[in-house]
């Protein structure tokens, strides 16, 4: 059975002037310039929790020790059979140095997870 793969990509924005000509640059184009995206997956949170947590080559275990989170709870998130909380959120997005919303939120676009931030 063909698997459809899911790339995930994560880009971290440190610098403000970086952002703000980045803005400067898409109020010039013309809206008929870009194409919405579309979404191509629906993960859940776990399936991201999950997908970040192996991507960075660590076991539950030590994801636990980094977020302070015990093991089972991440396995519990991560099967989504509790609701993550803003706490848990916050915590996991620090050991992966992600923000909080794209752990929260996985369904939204990219650019509302950038105004959320």
């Amino acid at each position: 059975m063909n698997r459809p793969i899911v790339t995930v990509f994560v880009l971290e924005i440190n610098s403000h002037k970086y952002w703000r000509s980045i803005e400067n640059v898409m109020r010039q184009r013309s809206n008929r310039d870009f194409v919405a995206p579309k979404s191509h997956a629906r993960l859940t949170t776990g399936e991201v929790i999950r997908m970040l947590r192996e991507l960075k080559g660590w076991t539950q275990a030590e994801l636990a020790k980094r977020s302070g989170i015990q093991a089972t709870n991440i396995s519990l998130l991560e099967n989504n059979r509790v609701d993550i909380g803003k706490s848990r959120a916050e915590r996991l997005a620090k050991a992966f140095r992600v923000h909080p919303a794209i752990i929260m939120f996985p369904e939204y676009e990219a650019d509302e997870i950038g105004s959320a931030a």
